[in-house]
Order: structure tokens, then C-alpha cells, then sequence
């Protein structure tokens, strides 16, 4: 991957996010640190939503980023917002997002969290297993259901396949029928629909449209089960984004191809009258939009091989190191962005300062040149980045957060100190 498919651009000498300069941004706000480009998470689901019909509605995933400067931003692009936790739906309702307008999904929901939120409001519930069910039943407080569902082997796919197999995600496919009647008859308990999410960081247009193809094959059936439409079928998220050298973005163009042929079909099916569907992306909409950045405290050579040990690392941002999940740990597209674009590059591992092997950002990186004070730009970075990382390993500070708005650079996650680098959140 280059700058040309990411919010960075080489101009006047210098890199640069939107039209503020990175070198100006360290130097204000200090390294290590992510940057996010606003205008750049608004293309990315601008360019989502004119991609499918009407009949789709998108909500935000907040687990890819819950930094409220982010969740604030798709809610002002009227994104419904999907939630793991309580505390994300206090993000959620913080960011401006109306009940109506969360959902709330995960298998692991505690009694105390279920009667948090029902006793605030939440638009659907997504019930993930019995002891759920007969909680939300306990309760007993309205509210609008749907029924996670593990699909049948055939919807599997993309790099973490979470369907077609054993999993702690839904009910399988095959128990559907018999979990929809418990809801229906639960007073309390108002039925929308469904909810399938059978894999993540899919990259294949053809792979996500079977999918989709599935839960409305599945919806139907239900639909016929109950004897009228459903009123909300969740596709789950997924969408993935490019990492490594070898993928592709996914092709938006067939995207939209499939989703028409796809949603045309069901105009004038009775059992899809009204019904509303609902896909739910996080990484695609967050992650290209950030850039962790972080300095050049040395430059070592051991025993033929250069390193270049970072102020930074999977303390930070685990996903880039290779330890959040992945099989084989490949390399994100890594810039030095002290040196010009045409630089001469040399084979180079990138490592954080932490005392683990572990902590290795960049295995079989080319970069020019580079010396103690360089900026080393890990892209790709605005997604299962600071959140999803061991922050308190080690004890050091946290990095600071930056929203880029054209040319104007917002703070919005401080700095940790050396006192307390886990800085509190309210």
C-alpha cells in the first residue's frame, strides 16, 4: 500500500494528513499518538451508503473505535449505532444517537448491564443464548428482540470465519424455529427479526453478498414461521479493509451490482414487506481513516539485520503487531514520514519499546534511510487500535488521540502521564 489509497499525501517536502503537516502535529502533540482524518471517516460511509438501496440501513460498530470524537461523527451522518457494552452505550447516547437508533449485541451481556440499558431504552436487543432470553424475560421490561443466529457452514467466510461452526455467537441455525416461538411467547418481549454476522474482514464483494443471500434465505423461512414479514434482518458487518500487499480492496462497484439484483428481488415479496435490513461495519468506515504514528528513539544492527526500535508499539496497537487473532502475522503498510516519498528503501524490522519479541510492529519492511527522531507511520491504523491493545503492559503512556478537520487539529484522547498512563474514562 502507498499514501495514494490512505488520507496521507506527500506535499511541500513533507507528509501530510488532510492539510495539516505531521510533522507539526508530533511535534505539538508528541509521539506516540493516532491521528484520525474526519473528512476521510465521512467518505468512507459516505461512499457505503451510496452503495446499497435505501432498504439498508447502516450502523456504525463502535467496537472499532470508541473514541466519542469518532462515534460523534457517524452519528452526525445519521448512522445507527451498534454497542458491545454499557459503556458503549453511554458513548452511543453521548455521541447525539436517539434509542431508536442503537442496537445491542455480544454473548456475554451481564444481568446488570441488560437492566442498565433497558431502563434507559435501546432500540433492539440482540439475544445471543437462553440464560439471555430468560434474563431479558426477568426483567420484565418492553422491548424489541432479535435473534442472533450461528448460520449453516455455506454462509462461512473471510479471515475470521465465526459461522458454520461451533461458537459462542447466537443460536445455530438449526435451533431457529423453536428459539423464535420462546420470544413470541414471552409477554414483554416484542420479536423485530434476525441477526447473522458469519465472519470478519471479508475483501471478497462475492463472499459478502452470499452471505447476505443466506440470512434473507433464512429471513424468508422465519417469515413464513411467524406468518408475517420481519421487521429488521441484520447482516452483520465484516467489510474488510486492505492490510498487506497481497489484498485487495473491496470492490464497492460489485457490491452495488450484487445488492441491487439482491434487494430488487424481494419488492414484491410479501414476506419482506416493510422489513428493514441493517449492516453493521466498524473497521471499514474507522480503519482507513487513521495513522498511528510514533518516533525513532534507535537504529541497531544485529547481526546483519537493521532495526528500528520505535517509542511505541503493540502496547498501542496489538492488530499491527500480528497478536490480535491472525494465524500468520504479516506486515501493515509502515511509512517513515521524515523522508521523501521517492527515498531509496532498505529491508528493515520495526519494533516497539516494550521487553517482548512480541512487540514487532514490521518484519519485513523496506524503509530509506532512518535515523533516532524519524516518524515511522503505521497505516490503516483507525480501527482496533488504541482500544483493542494492552495499554496498561508495561506501564507506558498512553498515546495521545487527534481528529483532523481540514486544517485544524482537535485533541481527542490526552495524553497518558508517567503517574498514571491509564487515564480514566468518564
Amino acid at each position: 500500500m502507498t499514501a495514494a489509497n490512505s488520507p496521507l499525501s506527500f506535499r511541500h517536502g513533507e507528509w501530510h494528513i488532510a492539510n495539516c503537516s505531521l510533522n507539526k502535529i508530533a511535534a505539538e502533540f508528541k509521539t506516540p499518538l493516532f491521528v484520525y482524518d474526519q473528512r476521510f471517516l465521512e467518505n468512507q460511509f459516505r461512499s457505503l451508503r451510496e452503495a446499497l438501496p435505501d432498504i439498508v440501513d447502516l450502523y456504525y460498530s463502535i467496537k472499532a473505535n470508541p473514541n466519542p470524537a469518532i462515534v460523534s461523527r457517524f452519528a452526525a451522518c445519521a448512522a445507527g449505532l451498534e454497542i458491545a457494552s454499557a459503556a458503549e452505550y453511554e458513548i452511543a447516547r453521548k455521541a447525539g444517537a436517539p434509542v431508536e437508533r442503537i442496537l445491542f449485541a455480544g454473548p456475554g451481556k451481564t444481568l446488570e448491564e441488560l437492566e442498565y440499558v433497558l431502563q434507559r431504552g435501546i432500540g433492539e436487543l440482540h439475544i445471543e443464548s437462553s440464560e439471555e432470553l430468560d434474563a431479558i424475560k426477568a426483567l420484565d421490561v418492553p422491548v424489541n428482540v432479535s435473534i442472533r443466529f450461528n448460520p449453516a457452514a455455506e454462509a462461512s467466510g473471510g479471515a475470521m470465519r465465526m459461522g458454520g461452526k461451533p461458537s459462542q455467537f447466537g443460536f445455530d441455525e438449526e435451533q431457529l424455529p423453536q428459539i423464535v416461538d420462546q420470544v413470541l411467547g414471552a409477554p414483554g418481549l416484542i420479536f423485530r427479526g434476525l441477526h447473522m454476522f458469519a465472519g470478519t474482514q471479508l475483501l471478497d464483494a462475492e463472499v459478502l453478498l452470499s452471505q447476505w443471500s443466506h440470512t434473507v434465505t433464512v429471513a424468508r423461512r422465519i417469515a413464513a414461521h411467524v406468518g408475517e414479514p420481519l421487521k429488521t434482518v441484520d447482516l452483520g458487518g465484516g467489510l474488510g479493509i486492505p492490510y498487506f500487499s497481497s489484498e485487495t480492496a473491496l470492490d464497492l462497484t460489485e457490491v452495488r451490482k450484487g445488492a441491487a439484483v439482491l434487494f430488487g428481488s424481494l419488492e414484491d415479496d410479501p414476506l419482506f414487506s416493510g422489513t428493514r435490513f441493517i449492516v453493521e461495519p466498524g473497521r471499514f468506515l474507522a480503519g482507513p481513516a487513521g495513522v498511528y504514528i510514533a518516533r525513532v528513539v534507535s537504529v541497531k544492527h544485529s547481526r546483519g539485520t537493521r532495526f528500528i526500535v520505535l517509542d511505541g508499539g503493540m502496547n498501542h496497537h496489538l492488530a499491527a503487531s500480528g497478536n490480535l487473532g491472525q494465524v500468520i502475522k504479516k506486515d501493515y503498510p509502515i511509512l517513515n514520514v521524515s523522508r521523501s516519498e521517492d527515498a531509496p528503501r532498505e529491508p528493515a524490522v520495526v519494533v516497539g519499546p516494550l521487553c517482548t519479541p512480541l512487540d514487532t510492529l514490521g518484519r519485513r519492511v523496506t524503509l530509506p534511510n532512518t535515523e533516532p527522531g524519524d516518524l515511522i507511520a503505521v497505516m490503516q491504523s483507525g480501527a482496533y487500535g488504541l482500544s483493542a491493545s494492552p495499554v496498561g503492559f508495561l506501564s507506558h503512556r498512553l498515546p495521545a488521540e487527534v481528529l483532523i478537520d481540514g486544517s485544524i487539529a482537535n485533541l481527542v484522547g490526552e495524553r497518558g502521564s508517567f503517574a498514571n498512563p491509564l487515564r480514566k474514562f468518564d
